[in-house]
């Protein structure tokens, strides 16, 4: 997993590759042997991209190949690729124990589909591919023969998707474990000059400067929120008492995320101050732990909880009422709700505290697909921003003062609710 520019397709993905393929490994080498012919896999974004990139590295230019990293004398033969001129298929590999690798190119675009298939004893994944796709390639690579060891996968990748799953599975596997992640930046790339790194650094956008020049997943190009950290985080402060509030609500089983926001009237800035986020309790649960924060701060929730009922039938949203929450429908227009954050977001009207882990967590993740479309997952935070904006703007109060007209009942010594008074 590593920055743009230092090598990773050619010098990792597509030199490891064609060591398996050929078994022509150096006295270096401590990694996986195979001592046989293998059948294989090379897979990236779209056809024409595996042809410009994977093929290339493999094979070299065409039409006579043999100047990639496979020897031209190891290239017993290739088919080609209906449809994508000068693309291949299949390319057949001599091997040192006499038999014949075969490797088949492949393309994310072909859908999951085009993943089904037989065992295989290598995968090469060029970019990051998605869960289903890695999941299956995964079970391409188990071994069904008693004894005999599993396959491989290898990933060469620039992380622009932020933590996604498949991110995450690596980056968060255990020592020990059949996972391991390398990564490497620009630092470890001595062909890239002083001069080079300057003239691309300035021509990356701010929020992917971190994947693209150090690895690091961060805010890419399908994220939804692509900002950087500097102009949405914030270190924690104490909120003025006379700053209105309010909070959005998501509920659910799995997990229910209540966020806090505070307004600088003066500035009309937005604070997201405070986060409630938590999973399989009650509701009783949530309720108190909201409104350990302020019982009077009105709150907007999730619609969907208005038409939700428990066993006996009371609505969720009658629910968290009856237990003392201030509580209206929120509007759930997605895209709007989306493009209303992110406007604030840019205009610098609207900041995160550090402490928002969970908060921080989503919005790493929050993107959308190759078609567009939202990825509903790990957005429990996301929705309640988006309630928080669309309709908890205008709903925002502040703390109100005690009322000391209201005449105060007393109490004679003796009596359970007596107390004296010192002036």
């Amino acid at each position: 997993m590593a920055a743009n520019r230092v090598g990773k397709t050619e010098g990792v993905g597509a030199y490891e590759t064609t060591l398996h393929l050929t078994g022509c490994y150096p006295n270096w080498w401590v990694g996986r042997r195979f001592p046989r012919q293998i059948e294989a896999w090379a897979a990236g974004q779209t056809s024409k991209t595996t042809r410009d990139i994977i093929q290339r590295a493999l094979l070299g230019a065409g039409p006579r190949y043999g100047t990639g990293l496979i020897p031209a004398d190891a290239i017993i033969d290739t088919t080609p690729k209906a449809g994508i001129p000068e693309a291949v298929e299949t390319i057949y590999v001599k091997h040192v124990s006499g038999g014949r690798s075969e490797i088949a190119l492949k393309s994310y675009d072909q859908q999951v589909e085009s993943f089904y298939g037989t065992k295989k004893d290598l995968v090469w994944l060029d970019e990051e591919a998605d869960q289903a796709i890695y999941t299956e390639c995964l079970t391409r690579t188990l071994s069904t023969v008693p004894g005999e060891p599993n396959g491989i996968i290898l990933f060469t990748f620039t992380p622009l998707w932020g933590f996604t799953e498949v991110v995450r599975q690596f980056s968060e596997a255990e020592p020990g474990s059949q996972k391991c992640m390398v990564t490497a930046t620009w630092d470890d790339a001595p062909h890239l000059s002083p001069e080079t790194r300057a003239e691309l650094y300035a021509s990356i956008p701010a929020y992917q400067r971190d994947a693209r020049t150090k690895g690091i997943p961060q805010l890419g190009s399908g994220a939804i929120y692509a900002i950087s950290d500097e102009d949405l985080l914030v270190k924690p402060f104490e909120i003025p008492a006379h700053w209105p509030k309010v909070f959005g609500f998501d509920v659910g089983w799995n997990k229910s995320c209540a966020i806090f926001a505070a307004r600088d009237n003066e500035s009309g800035v937005i604070y997201l101050y405070s986060e409630h986020y938590m999973g399989k309790e009650k509701p009783i649960v949530h309720t108190e732990a909201i409104k350990s924060r302020g019982s009077w701060i009105p709150g907007v929730i999730d619609p969907a909880a208005k038409g939700r009922s428990l066993k006996d039938g009371t609505q969720l949203i009658e629910l968290y009422r009856q237990a003392g929450l201030i509580l209206t429908p929120a509007d759930n227009s997605v895209e709007a709700g989306i493009y209303a954050c992110d406007q604030l977001m840019h205009a610098g009207k609207l900041k995160v505290f550090t402490s928002l882990s969970n908060l921080y967590s989503e919005l790493r993740v929050y993107r959308r697909d190759k078609d567009g479309r939202v990825v509903k997952e790990r957005d429990h935070a996301m929705d309640a921003m988006r309630y928080l904006v669309m309709s908890g703007r205008d709903r925002m109060t502040t703390k109100p003062e005690p009322n000391y007209d209201q005449p105060r009942q007393t109490y004679l010594p003796g009596e359970p609710n007596f107390h004296w008074m010192v002036n």
